[in-house]
């Protein structure tokens, strides 16, 4: 039997590594991060954009090592980023390029300038970075300074336009409660950790307990690494956080009737917390509305952590109660696929 689970072990990691991107391949779900600053007559925009997406969409291979050519870059940015002053076009021209690590992927940092003839009453700003070239998934996180104020935009393919000023509570509320779902439905290593945690659960009390252990101990550190009170580094909390899919999916295996408790839930939400915080950490947030985006943000996340708990942890339960031995593998056989892809990642992470 053991000599069983060895090979079938053996086959996912070789199955998942062939299905698995390198570290910083190609990956569909990008991010950027603008800091548009607004003063009287010019806007100062500060773009930063995945590496590698960039070198897709511009067909040029770039790497961390190598400088950005601005004048292709130039050509791509004023065909995929707009901006209107009192409805006219104005053009922006590239200052200076640069190449930044965050969260342990190289970025490409472009200063822009736009000239205005006059003070605008009214700023528009259409956005279509990569979105409809090689990434409909991408999502870029504005910070807007002007006239002593700031405001976040979150630009996605189905927002790719703001107007500059000021944003209400309520749309600031529903744009980061988005954000949140946005994270954990595409947040695949979270997806599994919870999972894993449900495999391990005997009750719907000890579900609760479990959940809501998690759910404290990743607000915690989400607020913390937000606020800048304390910070790790990206490759060691994402190392970290493979490394939590592995121990419960391996306690899983070897150890069928094992009971989560909640400590174990508690400790690892706080690596996840600063797995979540890494987008937020970029936007440069509002003192102003930093209060209700944590909270929408937060909630955003929880409620797609409810959906997901809704619908798996009945059909485990289902599962366990079945009494045909085919069906007694699904969930063995299950957690060395989640032990397979902990595995992976670790080492695209780590190393």
């Amino acid at each position: 039997m053991k000599k069983i689970w060895f090979l079938m072990f053996l086959v996912m990691i070789s199955f998942t590594s062939l299905l698995s991107p390198p570290a910083y391949a190609h990956s569909n779900n990008s991010e950027g991060f603008s800091v548009i600053e607004v003063n009287e007559k010019n806007l100062d925009y500060e773009l930063k954009l995945d590496l590698t997406e960039l070198g897709h969409s511009i067909n040029k291979e770039t790497d961390a090592k190598q400088l950005i050519d601005s004048k292709t870059v130039q050509q791509y940015i004023n065909t995929h980023i707009s901006l209107y002053a009192d409805g006219v076009k104005v053009v922006g021209n590239v200052k200076k390029t640069d190449v930044e690590m965050i969260k342990d992927r190289p970025f490409a940092v472009i200063n822009l300038s736009y000239m205005m003839e006059h003070k605008s009453k009214k700023l528009t700003v259409e956005y279509n970075m990569f979105l409809d070239d090689s990434d409909p998934s991408h999502a870029n996180f504005a910070t807007v300074k002007m006239d002593g104020k700031q405001q976040e935009k979150i630009l996605t393919y189905e927002s790719r336009e703001f107007e500059i000023g000021e944003v209400s509570v309520v749309q600031n509320i529903k744009q980061f409660l988005l954000l949140g779902l946005e994270h954990i439905f595409t947040g695949y290593d979270h997806i599994l950790f919870v999972i894993s945690l449900l495999f391990g659960a005997k009750t719907i009390k000890n579900i609760l307990s479990l959940i809501t252990a998690f759910t404290i101990a990743h607000s915690i550190t989400l607020v913390l690494a937000t606020l800048e009170i304390v910070q790790l580094p990206g490759r060691f909390v994402e190392s970290a956080i493979a490394l939590s899919i592995i121990y419960v999916a391996l306690i899983n295996i070897f150890d069928k009737d094992a009971k989560h408790h909640p400590w174990l839930a508690f400790g690892f939400g706080l690596i996840h917390g600063f797995g979540f915080a890494g987008i937020l950490s970029e936007m440069r947030l509002d003192g102003n509305h930093l209060a209700t985006s944590l909270l929408s943000f937060n909630i955003g996340i929880e409620l797609g952590q409810l959906l997901i708990v809704s619908l798996v942890f009945p059909i485990i339960l289902w599962m366990k109660k079945l009494t045909l031995k085919p069906i007694k593998f699904v969930i063995p056989g299950t957690s060395v696929a989640i032990l397979a892809f902990g595995f992976v990642w670790f080492i695209q992470r780590a190393f």
